[in-house]
């Protein structure tokens, strides 16, 4: 009876191992891209930029004019080498965001868009204000009282671009929602859908080519304003780590201190929206 017993008990743990074993072995390990808290992810990438028009204002020693609707474009370098070649990365308008999530759905993040603001040359423009140079400086033909004016912007009166660069530096509050369920998709782990979106401010941080009534240009970066920003995006991550991802930001940026020459005392100011259209690649990771 005793053996019996022994042999029945023995059963029993063996019956309760196996069930616990086969439990255990029916729970599915949580996928890694089910949970983004605690990842960081870097991205970059580039844009193409659009522009309203806007009034600048250029003040200095002997002169004070505005020129109004001032309309500019962007410089896209296309498809280029330039974008990965660390010696030319000023070249080509480019993004770069580096961030880290809060908790699975919202992140912080900090970047740089590097955008590049061209005035359309030998446009007409309205001019109000005043030049009155010494007449024994280059521009000073341009002299005279303006009150609301045509003129056009002819090299020897202005070139004024923002070409390296439009340099927005900012913060960023987002969110990434995964989607992928909608396109019945089950294996995130290899493939998932997100859309994202932020809003975010910061600094501007150009380095403004200008030459105003062919003076000396000022050539050296300089923080110059503030911008704010809103961006929605669509994100494709492949293998858990590595995404690429289209976004659509837009903003307004108010630039009260451009440099202009190498005299301190002259200073441009100007404010606008504007408008990018963004592709980067990236990665999401734990540390």
């Amino acid at each position: 009876m005793k053996t019996l017993k022994n042999t029945l008990l023995v059963i029993g743990i063996l019956l309760l191992t196996s069930q616990n074993s086969t439990a255990q072995d029916n729970i599915t390990a949580p996928k890694y891209s089910q949970s983004n808290k605690g990842k960081f992810f870097v991205s970059w990438g580039g844009n193409r930029d659009t522009y309203s028009k806007s009034d600048i204002t250029f003040t200095g020693d002997n002169y004070n004019f505005t020129l109004r609707d001032v309309k500019a474009e962007d410089k896209p370098k296309g498809w280029h080498i330039d974008y990965i070649n660390p010696t030319r990365l000023t070249i080509p308008q480019t993004n770069l965001k580096i961030g880290y999530f809060i908790n699975d759905k919202y992140y912080v993040a900090v970047g740089v868009d590097h955008m590049k603001y061209v005035m359309t040359q030998n446009q007409f423009v309205n001019v109000d204000g005043y030049i009155s140079l010494n007449p024994n400086d280059p521009g000073a033909y341009h002299n005279g009282l303006y009150q609301n004016q045509p003129k056009q912007a002819t090299w020897d009166f202005l070139m004024f671009e923002h070409t390296n660069g439009l340099n927005y530096v900012f913060a960023e509050f987002g969110r990434r929602d995964d989607i992928s369920h909608l396109f019945k998709i089950t294996n995130t782990d290899v493939f998932q859908i997100n859309i994202t979106g932020g809003a975010g401010g910061g600094v501007l941080y150009p380095k403004t080519n200008t030459t105003l009534l062919l003076k000396p240009r000022y050539d050296e970066f300089h923080v110059s304003g503030y911008g704010i920003s809103a961006t929605a995006g669509l994100n494709l991550t492949f293998f858990k780590h590595f995404f690429i991802q289209g976004d659509l930001k837009g903003g307004f940026i108010n630039m009260s201190d451009i440099r202009t020459t190498n005299n301190s005392a002259d200073r441009a100011s100007q404010h606008f929206w504007f408008g990018q259209s963004i592709i980067s690649f990236g990665s999401i990771f734990r540390i």
